[in-house]
């Protein structure tokens, strides 16, 4: 179903650095050292190159259709290259970045042309204190992942991840009701999609608190018709929880579960249901080295919410395990180099292997150079 998906927006700029911006200046006289405002605009950039390889999988460069990021495989690639501009003085913001690269190519394909390079776009004001309403296309208020490898435990994306928006195109309301718990509404023109396919509006809510200073709660909604204008109305409901914390110095700890339910065609055929669950771990090793481990697993009525890999076998339903493995390298603040072990299995027959055969299992190497500034 990530396949009509498309850009990603403002949710994630929290997840990006705060770099290139102005230092502030004293004044002339050493007396009385008053210092000039910081600059409101940030220029911010982030290139992700990798390659992979797979180890049971058709013969071909492409991974399996339900991977939109890290999508290519036996081929040295770039996921993503970002180039963008902030602005925000505390009364107004906003945001132009473009991006180009297999992942906006594998998740972007069923937007026009005219947009798909479109990494976040949109403009927003304060209405009154410790609020927000910004407009355009900006990051998915679901999931723990970012659309920039850099900024997640893991180098490639999760089940949940693949199977939930990256970015969203509509209209949203953010308020800071405690330091601790910030609450956001939108108004969308759907589940990951830029151009409007039908005359309904999406819904979706999302609550964030701080629990303690290791413990962060998130709760994330989202409620609309998926189908394209002339088909039958199939609504989507959604619930994305995670919690995420800080066990230790050098350890932290993450869950996530998400579960919708959608409609079928057909009248009085019961919905289809997917849910996920994703255990999350990283430990720093050193200065400069870190672990990361990812246990998850998915299952899909009819494949719903997510490609169907083997949509020819007598049974519809996506059902996967997986587990990844990777250690980062991180030279500077800036850069990190990475390389990962995935594999999935499902249990049943759920891939076509490189010899025509179907297979139960499949594993991947993902390895990256990531640089953001």
């Amino acid at each position: 179903m990530k396949y009509f998906f498309a850009l990603t927006t403002a949710a994630g700029l929290a997840l990006l650095p705060a770099a290139v911006q102005a230092q502030s200046t004293p004044a002339d006289s050493a007396a009385t050292a008053v210092t000039a405002p910081t600059n409101p605009f940030t220029v911010y950039g982030f290139v992700d190159a990798y390659y992979g390889y797979d180890f049971k999988h058709a013969a071909t460069n492409e991974r399996p259709n339900f991977i939109f990021s890290h999508n290519r495989q036996n081929e040295f690639t770039v996921n993503q290259g970002l180039i963008g501009l902030r602005y925000d003085n505390d009364q107004v913001r906003g945001e132009v970045g473009l991006h180009a690269g297999t992942y906006p190519s594998a998740n972007y394909a069923p937007e026009d042309p005219i947009i798909r390079n479109i990494y976040q776009a949109y403009a927003g004001f304060r209405p009154f204190r410790k609020a927000w309403i910004d407009a355009g296309i900006f990051s998915s208020h679901i999931g723990i992942e970012s659309a920039l490898s850099k900024n997640n435990w893991t180098l490639t994306r999760s089940l949940a991840a693949e199977g939930s928006p990256y970015y969203e195109a509509g209209v949203k309301f953010t308020y800071e009701a405690a330091p601790t718990l910030t609450l956001t509404a939108l108004v969308l023109n759907g589940w990951q999609n830029i151009r409007e396919n039908n005359q309904a509006k999406a819904l979706g809510t999302q609550l964030q608190w701080q629990a303690t200073d290791k413990l962060l709660i998130n709760s994330s909604t989202f409620y609309g018709n998926e189908q394209p204008e002339g088909t039958v109305r199939r609504r989507r409901y959604f619930h994305d929880f995670y919690a995420r914390y800080t066990a230790a110095d050098r350890l932290s700890l993450a869950l996530v579960f998400d579960v919708g339910k959608q409609e079928r065609p057909e009248a009085g055929a019961k919905a289809d249901t997917w849910y996920t669950g994703t255990a999350l771990a990283r430990y720093q090793l050193a200065e400069k080295w870190r672990i990361g481990g990812r246990l998850e697993y998915f299952s899909a009525d009819h494949g719903v919410a997510i490609l169907n890999a083997t949509p020819a076998l007598t049974d519809p339903d996506f059902k996967v395990r997986a587990g990844s493995l990777n250690l980062d390298y991180l030279p500077t603040s800036h850069v990190a180099v990475r390389v990962e072990g995935r594999l999935f299995n499902s249990g049943r027959d759920f891939l076509v292997d490189r010899n025509g055969r179907l297979t139960k299992s499949y594993g991947n190497l993902t390895s990256s150079v990531a640089l953001m500034f």
